[in-house]
């Protein structure tokens, strides 16, 4: 089964089912007897958008199952580019305006969805750094990723990513090696992005941790009324067009 008829399928099962089959209370206005995408998002433990990708046939793989108040704060930041990594900088999922802003992540997979890995052996970013800029980005990274091997010591997908790493990097092995230093609270806060349909755009890239469950949710904005704004809301608008055609 392709991702299109896949999706086709989920639609389907979506308007057969129910919602008092499945415990959801019915109240107000319905369109239709089947289950909203919100409602299924939420029963299946997965983000709308993640959903929506799915039913129009752009998600070709499994999203990692998320909590439900990440899942509510990414369905409340819609129009707003938001990825959320695990404790290994790996993508969890991204909604449709971070790749619009940042590029497709759609097709990435094993260690493709790394950060670590794109900043120290893959193509990197579209963010504009500095050669020392980006120098610190990485050993933060790094650093972080220290931290996360220490708390979880006998994690085997951990110590296989590590050792992937050090293999096609030779920069990780020495951060590792030496012992990177802690890593600040923010990652690069303010980026410039180099969009190829509109330019450099200026943003704030905040990173919120959700300590409990070990994410990091990073969400990049634009000061209201300016030109950066205008730019980042072209990309998105352009971006999100050019997916669901």
């Amino acid at each position: 089964m392709d991702s299109w008829e896949f999706g086709r399928t989920v639609r389907s099962w979506r308007d057969r089912v129910r919602p008092t089959a499945v415990g959801v209370p019915v109240g107000g206005r319905r369109r239709a007897p089947g289950l909203r995408r919100e409602e299924l998002a939420g029963l299946a433990g997965i983000s709308v958008d993640y959903l929506t990708r799915l039913e129009q046939g752009r998600a070709t793989s499994p999203s990692t199952r998320i909590t439900p108040s990440v899942q509510r704060l990414l369905d409340r930041l819609a129009n707003t580019p938001v990825a959320v990594f695990d404790a290994t900088w790996t993508l969890v999922v991204a909604n449709a305006p971070y790749d619009a802003l940042m590029g497709p992540t759609t097709t990435w997979r094993g260690i493709e969805r790394n950060s670590v890995w794109r900043h120290l052996a893959g193509p990197g970013s579209r963010a504009l750094n500095t050669p020392e800029q980006q120098a610190d980005f990485e050993a933060r990274l790094v650093a972080d990723l220290r931290l996360t091997a220490a708390r979880y010591p006998s994690d085997p997908r951990l110590k296989q990513l590590t050792r992937e790493l050090a293999a096609q990097s030779s920069r990780f092995e020495k951060l590792w090696e030496s012992g990177a230093p802690e890593p600040h609270q923010e990652f690069g806060r303010h980026k410039v992005i180099d969009h190829r349909d509109v330019g450099h755009i200026a943003l704030d890239c905040d990173t919120l941790v959700v300590a409990a469950d070990d994410l990091r949710i990073m969400i990049y904005t634009a000061e209201p009324g300016t030109d950066d704004a205008e730019r980042l809301a072209l990309a998105v608008v352009l971006g999100t067009q050019s997916m669901v055609d």
